[in-house]
């Protein structure tokens, strides 16, 4: 059973940090065993190319079987490359989720990094609450991601060895307008995240927390409003991949964005919610 190649310094911001990394630093992606889940489209797509070009071998997997098979179309004239495997599959049904980890495993004999990228969502202000839809997002964007860890915390417990990635978002960070629902499972996540780190270290495993800002994707394009430093899908999956190669616990971008959101989180909350209303008009 092969493992990701961790080697210290072997990227130059890692090299130059003074304080270790959380995660061990990744040498490079060549034949590492990459499971993108959430990869029909967005993020999830662009990290599974990049991946594939970069020389990992690639799992996709996401509701639809069609739109899997054109992430990676022309890269090999007969379709679907050898080193890549598309395994449809409903993030909600825990079993279906078990079930692709399992013969993931029997393929490749274990799995190096898991990259949960899978996530719906909705504009959503409380004079327009859906409720059918607040419980969408809730089931997909955190409920998917427990029936994620059943499946693979055996595998990499077992392995003491790999990682896992969970994209949350900078909604996540505090109460912002439009994201109603999106915010609190996100918030969710980087608790989840969190919590994982704490238990998974120890033990040899990565953990990664990704948060974007605004990425242009299908997601977001029925966004009414200005959205800030807005970067395209291909930007976001360079900055993820960037990030996890470093060894980094949170990977957050573009930070020209992301660290005014930091600070804007630790004023009080008279300024904060000011603030807020006079950046997004409200």
């Amino acid at each position: 059973m092969t493992t990701l190649p961790f080697f210290p310094g072997t990227t130059p911001r890692a090299s130059r940090a003074l304080l270790p990394t959380m995660n061990p630093p990744i040498a490079h992606w060549r034949g590492q065993r990459v499971w993108v889940v959430g990869a029909s489209s967005g993020i999830g797509a662009e990290l599974a190319r990049t991946l594939h070009r970069r020389g990992a071998r690639v799992a996709l997997s996401a509701r639809r079987a069609d739109a899997l098979a054109r992430v990676l179309d022309g890269a090999q004239p007969a379709g679907a490359p050898a080193d890549a495997v598309l395994l449809p599959l409903d993030v909600n049904d825990a079993d279906a989720v078990a079930a692709a980890c399992r013969e993931l495993c029997e393929r490749w004999g274990g799995i190096d990094l898991v990259l949960w990228v899978a996530g719906i969502y909705q504009p959503m202000r409380a004079q327009n609450f859906d409720l059918p839809a607040a419980r969408r997002m809730l089931d997909t964007n955190l409920g998917s991601v427990l029936n994620g860890l059943g499946a693979v915390l055996p595998v990499l417990l077992e392995q003491r060895a790999g990682g896992l990635a969970l994209v949350s978002s900078v909604a996540g960070y505090s109460g912002l307008p439009h994201a109603l629902v999106y915010g609190p499972t996100k918030a969710a996540l980087i608790n989840l995240a969190e919590s994982l780190y704490l238990d998974l270290s120890p033990q040899g495993i990565g953990v990664y927390l990704v948060n974007p800002g605004y990425v242009d994707t299908p997601a977001t394009a029925g966004n009414a409003y200005r959205m800030p430093a807005l970067i395209s899908a291909e930007q976001a999956a360079d900055a993820t991949l960037e990030g996890i190669a470093a060894g980094r616990f949170e990977v957050h971008f573009p930070r020209r964005f992301t660290r005014w959101l930091k600070i804007a989180r630790l004023l009080p909350y008279r300024a904060y919610f000011a603030l807020v209303r006079r950046v997004v008009g409200l």
